[in-house]
């Protein structure tokens, strides 16, 4: 099993008191990303198109805490930008372990050799790294030749040192179904602990927008895949009806709030992937978004997502409504054959609104009135004169 049983124990039993408690809408997973500055410049990553000012923000140790008491998922991802640039990231999964949160720290790997006697091993905590399939295609994913075999040298490391790793595959148009396959093989020999993988949504500011799958795309790469993987003991950190939802094979709606965003800027509206507004707290993200105005079918934007911050959260709440159903797909894995599951009509969708511009403005006026003016130089000569007498 990918995910630990104790996780999987506890995170159902959360779910289930979620329900038994009514709760229409709740958190599973907090995503906490403390900054945006990054160690590498991604063609599909749309958190690095920032100014300086906002590229040097940092959310504090408290900040990250508070964050989590107000969300309270049982839970945590911390991303990105790349956490370990961050100076107190030790401090803040310390913080975070110690409340009994599981914890996925996100990373490229380029600075984990250097900076992994910062942080012990744990059975709630597990490194997360960045690979988007073998050496060629990561590479090529992340614009700079060698950090594949940087950060698989890395895993090794960290594997030896006893720490749990995971890795995570965003998946692009044009992926061969057979090499991404052969990477599941070649990951799973290494030794990692479990596969997180997605097609990549299509960030506004992205710099490459040709290579994002749209979804009738992305179901048939995912069930050439599967189809690879037959009889092989792939594991990943996902439920199995995401999985199957991914191959096509269920028609799900997003739940934007089961994995909340906590960024340097507040609580980003409406999730991880799409920044159209802030919320002051987590109350008031949850209270006050029009969550009914988004997601597939509802917002143009969202009209080819299918990544897990969306719709992991369903595929877990639904397993809690199919037992049953969830058994018969952990068993058989993930249909390849026969005809997908209806699809979500886009007929009534609203048009896309670009907002991101007027966010960042606000940001950097934000930044600009928190700086303290400079005072007046004061010219010293002749003090420094007579110091130097003296």
């Amino acid at each position: 099993m990918a995910v630990p049983l104790m996780q999987a124990v506890r995170v159902g039993a959360y779910v289930v008191k979620q329900h038994i408690k009514k709760r229409k809408r709740y958190p599973l997973v907090l995503m906490l990303e403390p900054l945006f500055r990054c160690n590498l410049a991604c063609a599909g990553c749309g958190k690095i198109d920032y100014p300086a000012p906002i590229l040097n923000q940092r959310m504090s140790v408290q900040e990250c805490l508070d964050a989590d008491t107000e969300c309270g998922a049982p839970v945590i991802a911390v991303a990105g930008g790349e956490p370990l640039l961050h100076k107190e990231m030790p401090q803040i999964i310390s913080g975070l372990l110690a409340r009994k949160k599981y914890v996925y720290l996100c990373t490229n790997a380029l600075l984990l050799e250097k900076k992994m006697d910062d942080y012990q091993p744990h059975p709630y905590f597990s490194w997360d790294v960045h690979l988007d399939g073998d050496r060629s295609m990561h590479d090529q994913s992340v614009c700079q030749d060698g950090v594949f075999d940087r950060a698989v040298a890395a895993i090794r490391k960290a594997k030896a040192r006893g720490f749990r790793v995971s890795i995570n595959c965003t998946l692009f148009d044009g992926a061969d179904p057979r090499r991404v396959a052969d990477f599941f093989d070649e990951v799973m020999a290494i030794g990692v602990d479990g596969i997180m993988t997605a097609p990549g949504y299509a960030y506004e500011r992205a710099p490459d927008q040709a290579h994002f799958l749209n979804r009738q795309n992305t179901k048939q790469l995912f069930r050439d895949i599967f189809r690879y993987g037959r009889g092989k003991k792939w594991k990943f950190t996902q439920s199995p009806l995401f999985l199957n939802f991914l191959a096509g094979n269920e028609t799900y709606h997003c739940t934007p709030w089961g994995k909340p965003l906590r960024n340097v800027f507040g609580w980003q509206r409406p999730c991880y992937l799409l920044g159209e507004g802030y919320a002051s707290s987590f109350k008031e993200l949850m209270d006050d978004t029009a969550w009914d105005q988004y997601g597939t079918g509802n917002y143009e934007k969202c009209a080819d997502c299918m990544v897990h911050s969306g719709y992991e959260s369903t595929a877990v709440m639904d397993a809690v409504k199919r037992p049953l159903h969830i058994l018969k797909v952990a068993l058989r894995g993930p249909q390849t054959e026969g005809e997908m599951a209806p699809e979500i009509p886009l007929d009534r969708q609203r048009p896309a609104e670009y907002v991101f511009s007027k966010h960042v403005d606000d940001a950097m006026a934000e930044i600009k009135a928190k700086k303290p003016a400079k005072g007046p130089v004061v010219k010293r000569v002749a003090s420094e004169t007579a110091d130097a007498a003296d």
